[in-house]
């Protein structure tokens, strides 16, 4: 079967990220299995009098082909991992088009669910409360020097005396934050000021989660350790744990339920195709 041989090497990318020829015999076992069951599902939906309707547009195949060429360093590796394979260009081409006329099919069927309504996303948000709580999170910054008892300048001693003397310009003028982060910060978001986004608890070192997490907006820590070295902390804002109200979720919940109301649309057509 054409499909197969393109099948095992896509399944072997998918599920080991590994060529087929570099599979563990297991591995390869389950692969084959595996492919011998979608080349049957997939002959089943061909045969179908959608598949039969659909006409790809003629730069697909070819915009198909090139997405994959680019997944390799060389024409070469290319060819030798077809080769490998036992697939050539032209039953790799054959492959793609069923591949891209299955997505086709697939598509048409996922079109045919019915909309979701204004009052079932209202029923899904007042069942699934829960979901739509969010928790505090602060927009923190942090300055890292790092502990290197063997690179001279860096032990620890060094390290924290550095630190210091970073953190009290700071207890002067914390405004100097990203400035001082840019300058002195061994962290690559030195890059950013010292920015390490908005974050909720349990993101950070145990030891700077806590700290983090007790500073006021505005607040700037003393020196914190971790198994990286000495931060300083600064919590730019604090934003209180809310329930995000349904006008804000409203959109996401429909996509949600249409997504799967076009799955469960594909499964059941799907079921019905004959053997």
């Amino acid at each position: 079967m054409i499909a197969e041989p393109w099948l095992i090497l896509k399944l072997a990318r998918e599920f080991y990220g590994k060529a087929p020829h570099a599979l563990a015999a297991e591995e390869h076992r389950r692969i084959a299995a595996i492919a011998r069951r979608q080349a049957e599902l997939e002959r089943r939906i061909l045969a179908s009098p959608e598949a039969a309707g659909v006409v790809l547009p003629a730069t697909a195949l070819e915009r198909a082909l090139a997405e994959i060429r680019a997944r390799y360093e060389s024409e070469e590796d290319f060819q030798a991992d077809l080769s490998r394979a036992d697939l050539s260009i032209a039953s790799l081409k054959a492959a793609l088009e069923r591949d891209l006329t299955i997505e086709a099919v697939l598509e048409t069927i996922a079109h045919r669910a019915p909309a979701v309504t204004d009052t079932e996303v209202e029923i899904f948000y007042l069942e699934h409360r829960t979901k739509f709580e969010k928790p505090e999170t602060r927009t923190l910054r942090h300055i890292l020097i790092t502990i290197n008892e063997t690179l001279a300048g860096s032990e620890r001693s060094a390290a924290q005396a550095k630190a210091e003397a970073i953190l009290a310009r700071l207890s002067k003028d914390p405004s100097r934050f990203a400035e001082q982060a840019l300058k002195h910060s061994e962290c690559p978001t030195a890059m950013q000021g010292g920015l390490l986004g908005t974050l909720p608890r349990g993101q950070l070192y145990e030891e700077l989660d806590a700290v983090a997490f007790a500073l006021p907006a505005g607040g700037l820590s003393g020196l914190v350790e971790s198994p990286l070295g000495f931060h300083i902390l600064l919590c730019e804002k604090i934003d209180p744990p809310r329930r995000v109200p349904l006008a804000e979720a409203k959109e996401k919940v429909r996509a949600h339920l249409m997504d799967k109301r076009r799955q469960a649309a594909q499964r059941a057509w799907i079921e019905r195709l004959p053997a």
